[in-house]
């Protein structure tokens, strides 16, 4: 469960503070599970978007810490895309990043929804996209290893990974953001695409919708019919073990879409 901003010690407010100077106002982040403390900061006369994360022990990273690293060493190398790292910190058994704060809204998903031309452009632009270094031994892949002999999984393209509604932000300017990038990585360019469809799904369409929306993208097209089934099944598999340890509604929620997708592909007797 997230905490709030007064969660931060003395010491990590004062570190904060060297930053900005005096805080204004806090507003607490509406969304989101990567961080213990996530919020927008107002303070000499601009905002900020802080994340911060406790870690485990004094010096041992906890997850949560873990993300945050994996954003903080991405984001010089995704700059077209990302709102900037302005600063981070480090003290007290904290790890706090300071983005900049954009002005946008989150990204629709519904059926018919302008969003979705915007979401395939923005797919279009990441599989072109060379992958960063620090991501060169972060294999997308093994989140579901354990499930399968998941090879076909692996690629060489740039992955997001987590291109939710949340994570998509839209500017009134025309302006594009992906935020959130904890689970980045590079693997076979479907896997973008494929990861997008229990989020189509919560968003209204079937799963014959979400694939038939998915068939614009040659990644799809060109990857063979088994190893988009493999994918289905591993991911809803992993989702109902997710389960015994996380029965928070949205996971319920996810766990539901990813059966839905891999019962359309195999049938329920799968």
């Amino acid at each position: 469960m997230r905490g709030d901003w007064s969660d931060l010690p003395d010491g990590v407010l004062g570190a904060i503070m060297a930053h900005t100077g005096p805080i204004q106002a806090v507003e607490p982040a509406p969304a989101g599970n990567h961080a213990d403390v996530a919020a927008t900061v107002h303070a000499g006369g601009e905002r900020l978007f802080v994340k911060a994360a406790r870690k485990s022990e004094l010096d041992s990273d906890g997850p949560e810490v873990r993300s945050l690293r994996w954003e903080a060493a991405i984001n010089p190398h995704v700059a077209e895309y990302a709102p900037r790292l302005r600063w981070t910190v480090e003290v007290g058994g904290w790890f706090v990043l300071a983005f900049e704060h954009v002005r946008a809204r989150h990204a629709d998903y519904a059926p018919g929804s302008a969003d979705l031309d915007v979401l395939a452009k923005v797919i279009d632009g990441l599989r072109t996209h060379p992958v960063p270094s620090v991501l060169a031994r972060k294999r997308v892949e093994r989140r579901w290893e354990a499930m399968a002999d998941v090879t076909v999984l692996a690629g060489d393209t740039l992955l997001h990974a987590d291109l939710n509604p949340a994570n998509v932000l839209l500017g009134a300017d025309g302006s594009v953001y992906l935020v959130d990038w904890a689970f980045a990585g590079r693997g076979a360019a479907f896997l973008e695409l494929a990861l997008l469809v229990p989020w189509l799904l919560k968003a209204g369409h079937t799963p014959a919708e979400a694939e038939g929306w998915l068939s614009r993208f040659p990644a799809w097209t060109s990857t063979g019919q088994a190893a988009i089934d493999l994918f289905s099944r591993v991911f809803a598999d992993k989702w109902k073990l997710n389960l015994v340890t996380n029965n928070a509604e949205w996971t319920k929620e996810h766990a539901d879409a990813a059966r839905q997708w891999a019962d359309h592909r195999l049938g329920d007797g799968r």
